[in-house]
């Protein structure tokens, strides 16, 4: 009789344990992948035109980033609509692209400056590494070799540093906001020659 009791209570314990890790996984899941990019999209939207030489799209598709842009300038103050309203009236698409890629650094930046704010929370920390290791993915193929290899190295050494909460405590890494700042740096120093 206790033993059937007692594999009641550890199946049930079991239930509840395996709904809690299941649960929290795919919420961190649901909330990685939640919400679209607009600069991501407005990026390729851009691109695709510029490859038609279709200015008119393109300006339509930066249009659709000013909310994005008009942040940029007031939270940051990076002013990107400036040089990209000139670039557009010169038709210049080199120069449109490299406004582009100056938007893609920024969003790293901001994600990384708020994963270093989130970094006594890390399913927020992970995720807004993770979105800026999105960015970082699309300017990559535009630097050096020596860049590229600073880049991987330092994303990597950013999410490292986020720590981990481990599962039932096995494995759990606290942040290290010193190492956060230092790997940050050198990812920021190697995308830069971008701006």
């Amino acid at each position: 009789m206790r033993l059937t009791t007692f594999t009641c209570v550890l199946r049930t314990c079991l239930a509840i344990l395996l709904g809690l890790v299941v649960s929290t996984s795919s919420h961190a899941y649901s909330y990685a992948a939640a919400g679209k990019e607009p600069v991501i999209d407005g990026r390729e939207a851009i691109m695709q035109a510029l490859a038609d030489n279709d200015f008119v799209a393109a300006k339509v598709a930066v249009d659709g980033l000013h909310e994005e842009f008009t942040y940029l300038l007031n939270e940051h103050q990076v002013d990107l609509l400036t040089p990209m309203n000139q670039a557009l009236a010169d038709k210049d698409a080199a120069k449109v692209e490299a406004v582009m890629d100056h938007a893609v650094i920024e969003e790293i930046v901001r994600r990384l400056d708020g994963a270093e704010k989130n970094l006594g929370d890390y399913q927020v920390a992970k995720v807004l590494v993770v979105k800026s290791k999105l960015f970082l993915d699309l300017i990559m193929p535009k630097l050096d070799e020596s860049s590229r290899k600073q880049a991987t190295e330092a994303i990597q050494g950013v999410l490292n540093a986020i720590g981990n909460p481990g599962v039932f405590g096995v494995g759990q890494a606290p942040a290290d906001p010193a190492v956060f700042k230092q790997q940050r740096e050198l990812l920021t120093d190697a995308i830069n020659s971008l701006k």
